[in-house]
């Protein structure tokens, strides 16, 4: 009866009529309650110790003290879809702990992805202009190939055309770019150092980044932890990116090198940044000439990561520490049984 109440009725509908709405009604609020949580996946990578671990912490809101990520790390989110009662949305977080020697990792996230619901979230330490073209290069490839590898030729045409529906169809510069057929977020973390950096250093980090944002239909903004505005834009625009709202995360545009970057999707321009039509190679060549950069670090690990305090956890340290013992035990029978054997 409630359902009956709930709808708009028709004097002139037949009782048949009605009973076909409530059908229909039904069919659909099952459908809802059946399809379970939609999902989607943030890939964050880039820069070691950019802060990409405290900007997920902030995404999920969780208080959890920040440790260096070694490898690759699993995390999510939940929300609940606006409208849809007690629907579940679920977006996957994949973070990469380091560039080097990672293209096998960087695998992992884009395979276990359908490439629609997929983004990737490029974090890059400003404060380091001599390692930012060799990071940016290095993160963006690595994903751009697992998605070639690993997607089908369907899906990134899709792909390409969704990403070129959302930088703006009847974008001037739209056919001088290379798209890449998944949404790309480029965040320059460290803003409060790189604010305090020399002005042609700043101008050569800016007109570098906006133009390799530009070309690949990426959004480009930077960020610090100590601005309040800032951390909003980011944070709104990664629950675009894993949950699809809000549906206009960046309101704002801002390409002045005195002040921070913020760039939407397809907000830019090859005239307003100020340079020829190009692309991200001979963007990298000519970032590079101005500022040199030095090569990837080797991946560092511990001796031991499971005796690194920072990484503990109580029961698989426990279970951890039973095998040990056991195997100790079998080395130690072993190497009696074996003394055994020779005397006899």
């Amino acid at each position: 009866m409630s359902e009956l109440n709930s709808m708009e009725i028709d004097m002139s509908e037949t009782i048949q009529d009605i009973a076909m709405k409530l059908v229909a009604e039904q069919k659909k609020n099952e459908t809802s309650l059946t399809t379970g949580p939609s999902e989607r996946t943030i890939f964050v990578l880039g820069s070691k110790g950019a802060g990409k671990s405290t900007l997920i912490n902030k995404f999920l809101d969780r208080d959890d003290s920040t440790r260096p990520t070694l490898a690759l790390e699993y995390s999510f989110g939940r929300k609940t879809a606006a409208g849809q009662g007690a629907q579940k949305n679920v977006c996957n977080v994949w973070e990469l702990g380091s560039l080097a020697n990672s293209s096998q990792l960087i695998e992992v996230p884009v395979r276990s992805s359908v490439l629609n619901t997929f983004s990737a979230v490029i974090v890059l330490d400003l404060s380091q202009p001599d390692r930012l073209w060799t990071d940016l290069e290095c993160a963006l490839n690595g994903v751009k190939q697992a998605v070639n590898k690993h997607c089908t030729s369907n899906d990134i045409t899709k792909m390409l055309d969704f990403m070129k529906q959302r930088i703006g169809v009847d974008h001037d510069d739209l056919n001088t770019l290379e798209i890449v057929p998944f949404p790309v977020l480029i965040i320059g973390g460290k803003y409060d150092l790189f604010q305090n950096l020399d002005t042609e250093i700043r101008k050569h980090v800016c007109r570098c980044l906006r133009s390799v944002t530009h070309a690949i239909g990426a959004a480009l903004i930077f960020y610090s932890t100590k601005n309040a505005s800032l951390s909003k834009i980011v944070r709104d625009t990664m629950n675009h990116l894993g949950f699809g709202s809000p549906s206009n995360p960046i309101k704002t545009t801002a390409t002045d090198h005195n002040g921070p970057i913020v760039v939407p999707y397809g907000g830019d321009s090859w005239e307003r940044i100020g340079v020829t039509p190009t692309n991200s190679e001979r963007i990298g060549l000519n970032y590079s000439a101005e500022i040199p950069q030095v090569g990837m670090e080797r991946a560092v690990l511990p001796d031991d990561p499971a005796k690194d305090a920072g990484f503990q956890e109580r029961e698989i340290d426990e279970l951890r520490a039973q095998r040990d013992e056991e195997l100790m035990r079998f080395l130690k029978d072993t190497e009696i049984r074996m003394k055994f054997e020779t005397v006899q």
